[in-house]
């Protein structure tokens, strides 16, 4: 017997390590689940997910938190929460205390971090106080089979790419505040239940007809309009009531030969309804109540399907006889007829000179409803002509006396050093100027226009001995200013014909931008022409950051100390925050920042900031604009010259290789970087500090981010936002490995 038993115990052990060890979730997953946690602020249905070592795959299924996981990964996520949305009438996208989650959660990051669990098959988090729209990125969840995100707080319009999400069968996105057009429903999908009940969708005519899987189409309570959506034929339950759809009934609806259920009440139907819809082979639920169906169903020789057990026709203009297969003594079935004009004893049915009034006003309101549409056409074109005509007026009048004007405005902005140092112009436009540009300001001394003589003196009439060095964007020296203060002076020589009021404007935006990972701009210079008044150059007076730019810190060939692999993650990740503070904390948004490893400056405490930032808006822009010495133009790409995710991908492969990437074009970056995937290719083209000091899982995480970064298709790329998780993520990988040591 022992023997046995010993045998049995031998038998089982390799099975239950195989089967502990498959429900092992990897770092990455696990890491995704508690920053979840904590996009959603510890709600106290998570209390059981402690830490890293917590054995999600194994806590125990309740009705308000389910994970199931497949080979190391989850597979299904399930979360209830306890803020319903519907005790909200109306949400106007900001948070609501103890309804909402607070104003620090970002939708967007929320989503990404979601993205990594990229085994997701089912997805349910219900009721949880999310709001925000719902990022494009979504459909990166590509393994998704099931979305569930009802009952939350959710606004805007339903992001097209979830179109893309191939494998998707059911989406509900009931009880949310979706108020656009709806555009997800463009082409094929697998989708064969659909629920977006109780949003504020406005769209005209809708047609579903290639979703050809879909069964359940659910669009209740929101605010459609136009004609009954087309709809594919193998539906088996429509819900399309409390809309405002009006016109008749689509005669394709009674061809519909797998439908149970159909609701199409309240709304604003009109006609007779279809007899054949009563007669549907599978039909048993059929709801028109409250539209305004007229006419006699007694006129047609109806007949009733045999699975027919509930009819509403109540509240409309039905006129004559009752069908014998609707009187209710004729089988199980539920009539609801009340509120017509039937000619029926009793049953609460109105004169039938009330129908006929009612019909005859709804038709003179369609009438008038369509003169005046037509009326205010016409009266749209002859005011907006009359404003054309009123603009050319004022742009010749104000062209006429242009330089006058231009001069005046160029001796005022000299003069003009308030507290804010904000324009006349940019007040007047307050979108302009994000609020989060009161960053960094802490110590610098506010943004000023310079005079030409002040920048002369600063830099000894330019010469040669503070000439720092020329790039794409004019040449830099370093000054002092009158109170001792070091700056660097950047001359830009422009070519296009600018209106000094536009330029001004454009230079005071742009100052205004401050960050901690931005190198400040403390003012700039307008020079004007003597001869016509144009504007000959422009100089832009910065910060001066005194201990180089980060490619000289990044091989043993350069002059500066080389840094570790700690040491330029946290670089890259201060240069990411910088870029998408860019691209979202500033309205409107700063894009085209030629990103390179030169023009990312350390300053005393090595704290990365960088230079040059927006600067495409007061320069010219042009594929030809590249006469600094050793800069060939393959080395940029002239397609995505502009396209600052793939400039950081640059980035992020020079700071793992150590050199310079000038001189390679496209296709031998992207042989080095999938070298850099494999362990061979790291020992060969990986800088040795990088390589002694960087961890796999480390460096790995950044190498995935980067083919992502360069990947040929724009739609493709990362967000910075996703860059900075992954950079961030990274840094936290190495300060384990780090302190384990």
């Amino acid at each position: 017997m022992e023997n046995y038993s010993l045998f049995f115990i031998l038998l089982w052990l390799p099975w239950s390590f195989f089967i502990l060890g498959d429900s092992q979730l990897l770092n990455s997953q696990t890491q995704a689940l508690l920053q979840l946690k904590k996009h959603l602020e510890y709600p106290k249905q998570l209390d059981s997910w402690y830490d890293r070592r917590t054995m999600f795959c194994f806590l125990p299924p309740s009705s308000k938190v389910n994970i199931s996981c497949e080979f190391h990964s989850v597979t299904e996520l399930k979360i209830m929460g306890d803020k319903p949305s519907i005790e909200v009438t109306d949400f106007h996208g900001f948070p609501i205390p103890n309804q909402t989650l607070s104003l620090s959660f970002s939708m967007d990051s929320f989503v990404t971090t979601l993205t990594r669990l990229t085994s997701l098959k089912v997805l349910s988090l219900v009721s949880l106080g999310i709001w925000g729209p719902l990022p494009n990125k979504i459909h990166r969840l590509s393994s998704l089979e099931c979305l569930d995100l009802s009952s939350n707080f959710l606004f805007g319009s339903i992001p097209p790419k979830v179109s893309t999400m191939v494998k998707i069968q059911t989406l509900v996105l009931d009880d949310n505040f979706f108020n656009d057009t709806v555009h997800v429903f463009d082409f094929t999908s697998n989708l064969t239940s659909l629920s977006l009940k109780n949003n504020k969708l406005k769209q005209g005519p809708l047609d579903f007809t290639s979703l050809t899987h879909l069964k359940v189409l659910d669009l209740s309570g929101n605010r459609l309009y136009s004609h009954l959506p087309t709809i594919p034929k193998g539906l088996i339950m429509v819900s399309l009531n409390r809309n405002s759809f009006d016109g008749e009934i689509p005669t394709q609806y009674t061809l519909l030969t797998h439908l149970q259920h159909l609701d199409i009440s309240f709304n604003n139907l009109i006609s007779i309804p279809p007899a054949s819809l009563f007669s549907l082979p599978n039909i048993s639920s059929l709801n028109l109540a409250s539209n305004m169906l007229s006419g006699s169903l007694g006129y047609y020789n109806l007949t009733c399907g045999n699975n027919l057990e509930f009819v509403d026709i109540s509240d409309n203009r039905l006129t004559g006889s009752l069908p014998s297969c609707l009187n209710s003594e004729s089988g199980n079935k539920v009539v609801n007829f009340s509120g017509n004009c039937l000619s029926i004893d009793h049953h609460h049915q109105h004169p039938l000179s009330y129908c006929r009034d009612k019909v005859h006003k709804d038709q003179s309101t369609q009438n008038a409803n369509g003169l005046g549409v037509s009326v205010s056409l016409i009266v749209g074109i002859v005011v907006i002509i009359v404003l054309l005509g009123i603009a050319f007026v004022i742009i010749c009048r104000h062209y006429c006396h242009r330089r006058i004007s231009e001069q005046h405005l160029l001796h005022k902005s000299v003069h003009e050093n308030s507290a804010t140092g904000f324009s006349s112009e940019i007040l007047n436009n307050a979108r302009s100027i994000s609020e989060t540009t009161k960053l960094g300001t802490q110590g610098l001394p506010p943004c000023r226009s310079f005079t030409l003589e002040e920048l002369n003196e600063a830099t000894n009439n330019f010469d040669n001995s503070a000439f720092l060095g020329e790039g794409s964007y004019g040449k830099l020296y370093k000054g002092r200013l009158e109170g001792g203060s070091q700056v660097a002076i950047r001359c830009l020589p422009t070519t296009k014909k600018y209106w000094i009021r536009n330029l001004k404007l454009r230079l005071d935006m742009l100052a205004k931008i401050r960050h901690p990972h931005l190198v400040a701009i403390l003012g700039h210079c307008i020079e004007v022409k003597q001869d016509d008044g144009s504007v000959n150059r422009v100089f832009l007076v910065y910060e001066y950051i005194p201990n180089g730019n980060f490619r000289s810190y990044l091989s043993e060939n350069c002059v500066g100390e080389v840094l570790n692999w700690s040491e330029r993650l946290a670089v890259l990740i201060g240069v990411c925050k910088a870029v998408q503070f860019l691209h979202t904390g500033v309205i409107p948004g700063f894009f085209h920042n030629r990103l390179k490893t030169n023009n990312i400056l350390l300053n005393e405490h090595r704290m990365a900031k960088l230079n040059d930032y927006g600067l495409s808006i007061i320069s010219e822009e042009t594929n030809n604009n590249y006469k600094v010495k050793g800069e060939d133009p393959k080395s940029w790409q002239m397609t995505r010259l502009e396209d600052d995710v793939y400039s950081f991908g640059l980035i992020l492969l020079e700071t793992m290789i150590g050199c310079s990437l000038a001189a390679k074009k496209e296709g031998i970056l992207r042989d080095e970087l999938a070298c850099l995937s494999k362990q061979e290719g790291r020992g060969r083209l990986m800088n040795p500090v990088v390589s002694a000091t960087a961890s796999q899982e480390s460096i790995s995480i950044v190498i995935s981010i980067t083919n992502k970064c360069i990947f040929p298709e724009l739609w493709s790329r990362p967000s910075f936002e996703d860059i900075l998780w992954n950079l961030q993520y990274a840094a936290q990988v190495q300060d384990q490995i780090v302190n384990k040591d």
